[in-house]
């Protein structure tokens, strides 16, 4: 019977909004990407079509995504104790979402139900409020305070 303890990788508070920012921004930054790619490949860049991504892009940010990010931003903040399991920068109702995303982003992209000149649309469209969510991580992690708690003492 071995008595050494299992390795746990725990990080602060900080460092998983910072985790969280990195990982927001990857999303953000890959969409935009793809999203270009396939527009430029299947349809052509096209001024009208940018203009209203980016239209969309910002509606949805201000309506769904900025409390979707103060959510996890306070829940990483409120988190008890002082350090944690380096995944917990999502709950595992976010990485249920993120998977399901993911999975049919990759299936109607290969299934190509939808034109990719329509998907690629749909990826500009979400790349520009998960980007612009991310600056909620980075600002909170470069102002981040650990809680003080008081000790108490007896006289």
């Amino acid at each position: 019977m071995s008595l050494q303890k299992p390795i746990r990788f725990s990080v602060s508070k900080r460092t998983l909004l910072f985790e969280a920012a990195l990982v927001w921004t990857f999303a953000g930054i890959m969409l935009l990407f793809r999203g270009s790619f396939m527009l430029e490949a299947s349809s052509g860049f096209s001024w009208p079509k940018i203009i209203t991504c980016i239209g969309g892009g910002f509606l949805f940010f201000a309506l769904v995504f900025t409390k979707i990010s103060r959510n996890h931003v306070n829940r990483i903040t409120n988190l008890f104790g002082e350090r944690h399991s380096f995944y917990e920068f999502f709950n595992f109702k976010s990485y249920l979402m993120m998977a399901g995303m993911i999975t049919m982003g990759v299936l109607l992209r290969k299934s190509q139900i939808v034109p990719l000149s329509s998907l690629s649309l749909a990826y500009i469209t979400m790349g520009i409020p998960l980007l612009f969510s991310s600056f909620r991580f980075y600002i909170n992690w470069f102002n981040f305070q650990p809680a003080v708690i008081p000790s108490i003492t007896e006289n």
